[in-house]
């Protein structure tokens, strides 16, 4: 808060303040004399009387108006001080910098301000260095396939090596991946919280009927790689985006597919558990060590990146579900024992 507003604010209650002492002791003063002269007093002893209530109303008047302003000043001072603290963090923000919290005591709409400000702040640092991770994420993305990309065509153009099938199949599945990884970064951004995409959309469908048209759609890749698929579901509806739960179970089942390592049957199940709806598919792939567990639905995570490379995976299909399944106040998550994991994500069970 600036000095001068400070001077203006008590400048003008001192003015009031002024004003007010002037009133009440002119009002007095008039009053006395009055009561004054109603007495039996000789004229010598009635001047000399309103001379001195004069006085003393008058120094009265100067003393209240000094002292009054001169605390009000202070007080004034010492309540808007964290307003100064506020002044000068914003600055900080405006120069590039986070300023470091503000602390203060008061709970009332002073120290409310101060702490919405404080959170601000947070979370304007925590976006930042988000929006920072993603940009280092995307380009560690686009790397590889595009500098693949340009050796082969450059080499092609200086005649390094001649173009072939095989080649040409090669330099297609890079652009695929690269076109594969933008359809998904958009997929992501779709259903973010900040993209203003609302659950308006939800209606009430059979989920039963959803996992198992779902799944229908690997059939073809279940059998051309010899895995066996089997579902359980119960019929329960559920208010959801259909769209958006044949992602995240589509998205689910890819990576069950991509990953599979073993003999038994990737397992597909649908229940009914208090008040929630639980899909879980089980299968057997890649080891996922304990620690790598709770990072396994970041963004742009991969277990194994020279492998998820070679595999056309992104790190973003398990992002997106869990974004996916958070929007309709869902949970996801991984059990894991070993080389048996089950993906599993629950819906909430609303009355029709």
């Amino acid at each position: 808060m600036p000095k001068k507003f400070i001077f203006r604010l008590t400048l003008l209650n001192a003015l009031v303040v002024t004003t007010f002492i002037l009133v009440t002791s002119w009002a007095i003063y008039n009053t006395a004399c009055f009561l004054v002269e109603g007495m039996v007093m000789d004229v010598g002893r009635q001047d000399q009387f309103k001379s001195a209530l004069f006085e003393y109303l008058l120094l009265f008047s100067l003393f209240a108006v000094v002292v009054g302003s001169t605390l009000h000043f202070y007080l004034t001072t010492k309540l808007i001080r964290p307003l100064q603290k506020l002044i000068k963090s914003t600055q900080r923000i405006k120069e590039g910098f986070y300023p470091e919290a503000i602390h203060v005591h008061a709970s009332d709409e002073m120290g409310q301000l101060i702490d919405h400000f404080n959170q601000l702040v947070e979370q304007i640092k925590m976006n930042d260095q988000q929006r920072r991770m993603i940009v280092s994420d995307l380009s560690h993305e686009f790397r590889t396939p595009l500098s693949n990309l340009n050796g082969y065509l450059n080499a092609m153009k200086n005649g390094v090596i001649e173009g072939e099938p095989k080649l040409y199949e090669s330099l297609l599945n890079e652009s695929k991946r690269l076109t594969n990884l933008v359809e998904q970064m958009d997929q992501l951004k779709e259903w973010d919280v900040e993209s203003g995409k609302t659950l308006a959309e939800k209606e009430f469908t059979n989920i039963a009927i959803v996992v198992e048209q779902s799944v229908e759609m690997f059939r073809w890749l279940l059998n051309k790689q010899d895995i066996r698929c089997v579902i359980q579901a119960d019929s329960r509806y559920v208010e959801i985006n259909t769209f958006g739960i044949y992602q995240v179970i589509s998205n689910l089942m890819g990576n069950a597919i991509r990953y599979y390592k073993g003999k038994n049957p990737v397992t597909i199940k649908g229940e009914c558990l208090n008040h929630v709806y639980k899909v879980s598919i089980t299968g057997e792939g890649q080891h996922i060590p304990q620690s790598e567990q709770e990072k396994i639905f970041d963004r742009f995570y991969r277990i194994d990146n020279s492998r998820s490379r070679k595999q056309g995976g992104s790190g973003l299909g398990l992002a997106i579900s869990k974004e996916i399944v958070e929007r309709h106040n869902g949970k996801a998550g991984l059990i894991s024992n070993g080389n048996n994991h089950t993906f599993w994500f629950t819906i909430p069970i609303k009355e029709e």
